[in-house]
């Protein structure tokens, strides 16, 4: 039964271009008229302007202080959490996934979060575009059929494939990457990193105030990417986020189609931060937000 979202569709199979782009959130605002003084009232382009710009903050404010809760309608079995030892070969981790992903729409299985390391390497999403992949011989390319655009996963990146039924939780993929986005923000936030959405722009940021501005406005950094797919609503693909990986690798590609922003780490924003503590703050935040684990 397919369904329209923003700039995917969820169906039996097509994926959800999540990497970049403008995204449509769904949420609905009111937005009061605007000011009046009793004395001069605005004329009908300035009351325009007043209700465009409202709007524009109001949005922006809502995708921002999203509340997100992704747990399971009723109890059931827990889901799995797995971490990979070692660097994980791609075409491995898609043949996994998509058997997972079969078995849990089964009921064969439980859901599962599987977290890897990859050898470097770029992935293309449904909506890639053939000259944003800069160098095509720096490293292998792989058509990920997640939606979005070309990525880069090497070692230092935590990608966490996330495999959840939503039948089972909510039928809701805007809520979905939105929970997605909440968990990074929060396993963020324990190594005090704000990590903020963005109205057109999915995955999560931050704010540079060391560098020079972009635009007329302070530069950001992407530290963590997210491109799903669903499959009889079935999840698969994830996050990554950016702990100590060679951030010159991004240069064999525009990451997600952006080229006005950069991508950063949490070393590279001077916190001494590991792989297993990453993967301690990513399992408490992922309890709060989607609730218990096996």
């Amino acid at each position: 039964m397919p369904a329209s979202t923003g700039p995917g569709h969820v169906a039996n199979s097509p994926p959800l271009n999540k990497c970049a782009g403008r995204l449509n959130s769904g949420f609905s605002t009111r937005v009061a008229p605007p000011f009046r003084n009793r004395s001069s009232r605005l004329d009908d382009r300035a009351a325009k302007v007043h209700i465009s710009l409202a709007n524009r903050v109001r949005s922006v404010n809502i995708r921002q202080d999203i509340v997100t809760n992704f747990w399971p309608r009723e109890a059931g079995r827990p889901v799995e959490w797995r971490i990979e030892p070692g660097l994980v070969a791609y075409p491995d981790a898609l043949a996994l996934m998509e058997a997972r992903a079969e078995a849990i729409r089964a009921g064969s299985a439980a859901e599962m979060v599987w977290l890897v390391e990859h050898p470097p390497l770029y992935t293309a999403g449904t909506s890639a575009q053939p000259q944003d992949l800069v160098q095509p011989d720096r490293f292998p390319v792989f058509a990920a059929g997640r939606g979005g655009e070309y990525t880069y996963h090497g070692p230092g990146q935590r990608v966490a494939y996330v495999m959840l039924d939503l039948k089972r939780r909510r039928e809701d993929v805007r809520l979905f990457v939105a929970s997605l986005e909440e968990w990074i923000i929060r396993t963020l936030a324990r190594f005090n990193v704000k990590g903020e959405r963005r109205e057109d722009r999915v995955g999560v940021w931050v704010v540079r105030p060391d560098r020079p501005p972009v635009l007329g406005r302070p530069a950001e950094d992407k530290i963590a990417a997210i491109g799903i797919r669903l499959r009889k609503w079935v999840s698969f693909h994830g996050i990554a986020i950016n702990v100590e990986p060679d951030l010159a690798h991004y240069g064999g590609i525009v990451p997600c189609g952006i080229s006005e922003h950069g991508v950063t780490s949490l070393v590279d924003l001077g916190l001494p931060v590991t792989m297993a503590d990453l993967d301690v703050a990513l399992k408490a935040a992922f309890e709060e937000v989607f609730g218990p684990l096996s």
